[in-house]
């Protein structure tokens, strides 16, 4: 397992049967940041952010529901709504308050929903390539969209999300950096010996099945009340058309495009993202 020097390692427990314990990693002192990664990753994901952000925040990196290590609850949901209950779990249950939530991905979705749903406790957002948009990583390559059409496909699709090759799953991680180095074994062994676990080949499955109620989601940004910073990079996966869509729904956001980055910009870019944080604290 990977270990990011500086960070223990914490459980939720659950406060009824619907839920699961949550895990998270914990690192540094000062104001609250809360990191949420990207589908089909875990709190590892932040690896490299966390040492450059952790002399200014305590940061929790948590492992969203059914992902990393936090339990799988069957039948459970992981439509958009149930993820977000999971970071507000983390945020009330540790009652956390003037917090920064910041997310990459499916993570850039759920910081705006959540500081959506309480404003009482978040004091910034910082929402890095938000995965809102119609296809998502499927847009990355033709494998991508093969497999992932095929995982997301009635009767078949069950089977097919058995099945992850490392190969497959290196490849179309990789198309979410532009730097391939940047996707490294190390984290990729990590991903699947957490995708091992009994019952998570059901849990990606209904991930990948869930982009509408991400799109959907869209509909909370302008309830946001906190400062929010929308980041893209230039190659990331979503389009122009996407980027200012998000714009008008949320008009007072700062907005940083980074040239050359692509949909991962906390593996390939951490610096970048570090001193955006660093500079709203």
């Amino acid at each position: 397992m990977i270990h990011i020097p500086g960070t223990t390692t914490h459980t939720l427990a659950p406060r009824n049967a619907r839920e699961g314990t949550l895990r998270y990693l914990k690192a540094g002192t000062g104001a609250p940041l809360v990191l949420l990664h990207t589908l089909r990753t875990q709190a590892e994901h932040f690896r490299l952010l966390i040492p450059l952000v952790a002399e200014r925040y305590t940061v929790y990196a948590l492992d969203l529901p059914g992902m990393g290590y936090s339990e799988i609850v069957p039948g459970a949901s992981y439509e958009e709504p149930a993820l977000r209950t999971g970071v507000e779990r983390l945020l009330t249950e540790l009652d956390l308050r003037d917090v920064t939530l910041a997310g990459e991905s499916l993570g850039g979705v759920l910081a705006l929903t959540a500081a959506a749903d309480m404003p009482e406790r978040v004091r910034r957002v910082v929402s890095v390539n938000p995965y809102d948009y119609r296809d998502g990583i499927a847009r990355s390559s033709v494998l991508a969209r093969v497999v992932i059409g095929g995982i997301i496909a009635p009767g078949v699709g069950r089977l097919i999300a058995e099945q992850e090759p490392r190969p497959v799953l290196r490849r179309i991680l990789q198309g979410g950096v532009g730097d391939k180095a940047a996707f490294r074994d190390d984290y990729l062994d990590e991903l699947l010996r957490s995708g091992r676990r009994p019952g998570f080949p059901a849990v990606a499955r209904a991930l990948y099945r869930n982009m509408p109620s991400l799109i959907a989601a869209r509909s909370r940004y302008p309830q946001v009340k906190a400062p929010v910073h929308l980041v893209y990079g230039e190659n990331d996966w979503s389009r122009a058309a996407d980027r200012e869509a998000n714009k008008r729904l949320l008009p007072a956001a700062e907005f940083t495009q980074v040239p050359g980055a692509d949909h991962f910009i906390s593996l390939e870019r951490p610096t970048v993202v570090a001193d955006l944080l660093n500079a709203v604290a």
